[in-house]
């Protein structure tokens, strides 16, 4: 099983991947020169600067990364003690904030909750979450937020709002969720009229879509089989959807629809879901 890790700075994918023999992450090069640079072509500006720096030579390995197309070519990568050397031969304005996002990426309570949604599904505790009820959400919830916020897993007491729109009043919030419980999911439809009905609920003073997209998930694959890939939705798409969705679901489900995918076992598919539920709720 490959694993893999993704990243956004300012919008640019910056992928990782987990070499088994070594027991390091490495980090791809070609996305380390785009983010700092912006260039329309990643791949020959990296080999530009490799070519003028032999030093590189010596610490980068090659190692396996889907591409655009879907196929797995042999990419240049360096390991996490060598980034400063990487960064320091590319001239870049960004350099300094592309370090603080790097130091940054192990110590924040996004990155720590990441860690946790990764642990939820490899220690198999997902296996043990009840699918598609309240208290399933809460099981998510508790436990990739746990030891993070104080309320994890419990049921907000207070009335919250976003972008203007206000979610579930608190005094009929406990209703909400009964009603939501007893809804069906034996279809697409009904699995995604259920999921925006959560949404519109919005049981946690906060992690709500991180912990409502594991669930939509679990739910997809007990009753289809199926499960979504979160890689092919884009995130201002998805954004725009989820907000029109309290009136009209149409567009979500579109857009779940287009990216359902049978291989719901494969470990790429489901760490690199998590990294991309992380990446829609990053502000821009």
């Amino acid at each position: 099983m490959r694993k893999t890790s993704i990243r956004f700075f300012e919008n640019i994918l910056v992928r990782a991947i987990w070499e088994e023999e070594s027991a390091k992450w490495y980090f791809c090069a070609t996305d380390i020169a785009e983010a700092l640079t912006k260039s329309k072509n990643p791949r020959v500006y990296w080999a530009t600067i490799k070519r003028r720096n032999p030093e590189l030579i010596a610490i980068c390995k090659q190692l396996k990364l889907k591409a655009k197309d879907g196929k797995y070519y042999n990419t240049d990568v360096v390991a996490e003690k060598d980034l400063n050397l990487v960064i320091a031969l590319i001239p870049s304005k960004k350099t300094d904030v592309f370090l603080r996002w790097m130091k940054n990426l192990e110590t924040s309570l996004d990155e720590k909750s990441k860690k946790k949604a990764y642990e939820l599904f490899e220690s198999g505790f997902v296996n043990e979450i009840e699918v598609g009820t309240t208290k399933g959400l809460q099981q998510i919830h508790g436990y990739i937020f746990g030891g993070l916020y104080d309320f994890a897993g419990q049921i907000r007491t207070l009335n919250i709002s976003k972008g203007g729109f206000t979610f579930a009043p608190v005094m009929f919030l406990d209703k909400s969720l009964a009603a939501i419980d007893a809804m069906p999911e034996n279809t697409l439809e009904e699995i995604v009229r259920k999921y925006v009905e959560m949404n519109v609920a919005h049981p946690f003073m906060e992690g709500n879509g991180r912990s409502t997209r594991i669930w939509l998930d679990l739910m997809l694959k007990r009753s289809l089989k199926l499960c979504v890939d979160w890689s092919k939705i884009n995130k201002t798409d998805y954004l725009a959807a989820m907000k029109k969705s309290v009136a009209d679901s149409s567009d979500i489900f579109a857009l779940l629809k287009s990216a359902l995918t049978t291989d719901i076992q494969n470990r790429e598919i489901i760490m690199k879901g998590i990294d991309y539920s992380y990446y829609y709720e990053e502000i821009e």
